[in-house]
């Protein structure tokens, strides 16, 4: 299995304050994270990686603006989102569709679309709910990694997660439902 973990948060602390090798540490480990996640979000391989190097300039001339080391993926994940759909946004306005790939970019386009609306929904969750929901769930770590990492039982993991899951199932039912 990849190496799902994010870099320490000594090692943002230390890109923080300016520490050049650091910086190029966690620009290099925060690297896969980001394309993984751009993968989903964008609608090309070659959009998935534009947008992982923009968000990760943005790390690495930005990250002294990180308020907590904690919320490296979090604040990385917001940078990709927004970086995939500018590019559709920009791609949308600027070119014609062929006729017999209209439905699948409309398709495209939706799936984009609901998945900015799930990351939103991660995003607006408690801090310590949206740590344990990004490490078991975008992230892959099992119940038991993610609990000791965080330093909690593996039952109060449990209910943080599932407290999240129904956090974002209401969110997005409300989205879905054209409610919002």
């Amino acid at each position: 299995m990849a190496d799902v973990t994010w870099p320490a948060e000594d090692l943002v602390a230390a890109a923080q304050r300016g520490d050049a090798e650091s910086l190029s540490a966690l620009v290099s480990g925060s690297h896969p994270h980001v394309q993984r996640f751009a993968r989903t979000l964008c609608p090309s391989p070659q959009d998935a990686e534009d947008a992982a190097q923009e968000a990760l300039i943005v790390l690495y001339r930005k990250i002294g603006t990180l308020r907590a080391s904690a919320a490296l993926a979090s604040w990385m994940f917001r940078i990709v989102r927004h970086e995939c759909v500018r590019r559709v946004r920009r791609a949308a306005q600027g070119r014609e569709v062929p006729d017999g790939l209209a439905a699948s970019a409309e398709e495209e386009a939706l799936r984009r679309l609901d998945a900015e609306r799930v990351a939103a929904a991660i995003g607006a969750l408690p801090a310590d709910q949206r740590r344990v929901l990004i490490m078991r769930d975008v992230q892959g770590r099992s119940g038991r990694a993610v609990a000791n990492a965080l330093g909690l039982s593996v039952p109060a993991m449990k209910s943080r997660l599932h407290r999240a899951r129904a956090t974002v199932r209401r969110e997005l039912e409300g989205t879905f439902d054209g409610r919002r």
